[in-house]
């Protein structure tokens, strides 16, 4: 450990913060929430503390789209994990999305040096993810990631421990909460906050023998809350759309990559991680859309902290990986 603080890595998400402390492990894992009190406008809950109408996801595609709640809470995080060591000022190993323009990899950087890390590494969003699902990213064979999160679903094609084509997709499992709310709404003539229509979801994709949801909506006119029972085939299909946006980006990439690539992927195949892995139908409808092996990652909530975690535990792989090439 070094005497200014520990090394660690930080997976930044729109849904969730996970840090991960060399030889510790992963050692928090909290939403990526801010609660603002309304009348006063002062921070009043970071993470697991930040509940009510007036909470904020300062995070959005793995950047800060809110820099100044995305520094406080990052620092919040940080001061947690060093609770007894105030003063420390740690390195901080964070993913940068592939696709990321200069001046949004500028910002990541400027909200961890202004949250008190003392030196920032910054790695390739699917390299992490690779890594934390166990692909073996130093080979030259091609892997593909696909990760799905709260506001997006990034795929990524990697060889010899670099991404050969990426695309982003606008749809993650926000989409799905919103599509199940309309559903409600439509359907029923209730209102479905997202905390709920998040949990419908769940609830429909985590077990294959459950027939319906029940969710607590509100009728809009007298705002009192109702019970109303969703068939689960329902919800999978509100949730089709989103899940064909991603089937056909992963195409798309793969048709992106040069043909003996495009060999390697049909024997290994593609790995799911992030919440929307969890979507149920999802791996099948991939494996029949691209013609290759598909599975969840085993850890698939935690692939990109561990991912990262592997590079604070040995933080000249990535220098390796380039020297490689």
């Amino acid at each position: 450990m070094s005497l200014l603080g520990r090394d660690l890595a930080m997976d930044l998400g729109g849904a969730r913060t996970r840090i991960y402390v060399r030889g510790k492990g992963i050692v928090l894992d909290e939403p990526s929430a801010v609660t603002i009190d309304g009348r006063t406008g002062k921070v009043i809950g970071y993470g697991a503390d930040a509940t009510g109408d007036e909470t904020c996801w300062p995070v959005s595609g793995g950047l800060p789209a809110d820099g100044e709640l995305t520094r406080r809470m990052v620092k919040h995080f940080l001061s947690k994990v060093h609770r007894r060591r105030p003063l420390a000022r740690p390195r901080l190993v964070m993913a940068l999305p592939d696709d990321s323009t200069p001046i949004e990899r500028a910002t990541l950087r400027d909200v961890a040096y202004e949250a008190e890390a003392r030196q920032i590494r910054l790695i390739p969003h699917s390299l992490a993810a690779a890594l934390g699902a166990g692909l073996p990213v130093r080979d030259y064979v091609g892997g593909m990631v696909i990760d799905i999160g709260r506001d997006s679903a990034r795929i990524a094609v990697l060889s010899g421990g670099e991404a050969v084509a990426t695309t982003t997709v606008p749809n993650g499992g926000r989409t799905v909460d919103r599509a199940i709310a309309r559903l409600v709404e439509h359907e029923h003539g209730r209102t479905l906050d997202e905390h709920e229509a998040e949990a419908a979801k769940h609830h429909a994709c985590g077990n294959p023998s459950h027939r319906d949801v029940t969710v607590r909506a509100r009728d809009p006119e007298t705002g009192q809350e109702h019970e109303v029972r969703l068939p689960v085939e329902r919800i999978r299909e509100a949730a089709g759309p989103a899940i064909e946006s991603i089937v056909w980006a992963a195409m798309e990439t793969v048709q992106r990559c040069p043909a003996e690539l495009t060999a390697d992927l049909g024997e290994r195949g593609a790995v799911l991680v992030g919440g929307g892995a969890l979507l149920a139908g999802l791996a099948q409808r991939l494996r029949e859309s691209l013609g290759m092996p598909v599975r969840r990652a085993e850890r698939p909530l935690e692939c990109v902290a561990l991912g990262l975690g592997t590079c604070v535990d040995d933080l000249g792989l990535r220098a390796r990986l380039r020297r490689r090439r």
